[in-house]
């Protein structure tokens, strides 16, 4: 996927969601992986010309792991022009060291949301950017679905009152391959995710599982998808259309 494509696919998830406004400061919440330096790509490109104008930051929780250096993506802001804050987090000792969790993934991602969002306060930004994709939306489906019971997925923009935050999730059209493919062909600094239990997840299982699905019957996982934007999921904001200025 080039450059243009992924632009197209942020300004659509932007325009029919109502998901920028002029004068937002918004973050990126930056994991690392290629997911949201994708983000980062398509945020910092689409302030060029975005007819509202925002500012744009970028942020890391520190989980506390060893040999993860954040070098390359410091060059990377600073190449773009983009503020960029490092957040010191001892996450990763509280869950296997201290509290020795079997399943930490809920736990640790309910830390970082948390420690992200109060720095992203603190940075004086109201909105946050969280990088997930289609798939990333298709998989939380199935996991609601078959381990909650429930018809749910990730909102396109969610306000979090408690914090006066609203939390954006700009690339929903954008397919895991094609972040795959936006990464190898302009060669983002990746830095490898240290977390021992990586890959090893219910949501790789629900990944998985709608990729076999998909390979049964070409064409399903856009079909569900198509499912979850018109099925009026609670908390879902209303999927406007938008005619471009």
């Amino acid at each position: 996927m080039k450059l243009q494509q992924l632009l197209s696919y942020t300004r659509k998830a932007v325009d029919e969601y109502a998901m920028i406004e002029d004068g937002d400061h918004i973050a990126v919440g930056i994991s690392g992986g290629k997911d949201s330096l994708t983000l980062l790509y398509a945020l910092n490109g689409l302030r060029r010309f975005y007819p509202k104008h925002f500012e744009l930051s970028a942020v890391t929780v520190d989980l506390g792991y060893e040999n993860f250096d954040l070098t390359p993506i410091q060059s990377l802001c600073a190449e773009m022009d983009v503020p960029y804050q490092i957040i010191d987090s001892e996450i990763a000792k509280i869950l296997f060291d201290i509290r020795k969790e079997e399943n930490p993934c809920s736990l640790c991602a309910k830390m970082r949301k948390g420690a992200l969002n109060t720095a992203v306060k603190e940075m004086g930004c109201n909105k946050v950017a969280y990088a997930h994709h289609k798939d990333d939306i298709i998989e939380t489906l199935f996991l609601s679905l078959l381990f909650e019971g429930r018809f749910y997925s990730f909102s396109p923009r969610t306000y979090l009152d408690r914090m006066d935050l609203t939390v954006i999730r700009p690339m929903m059209f954008v397919e895991e391959v094609d972040v795959i493919g936006f990464s190898n062909r302009y060669q983002i600094p990746v830095v490898k995710n240290p977390c021992p239990v990586d890959g090893h997840t219910k949501r790789q299982y629900a990944k998985d599982l709608v990729r076999q699905l998909n390979l049964d019957h070409p064409g399903v996982k856009q079909r569900i998808f198509t499912a979850i934007l018109n099925g009026n999921i609670q908390g879902w904001p209303k999927r406007i259309p938008h005619i471009r200025s």
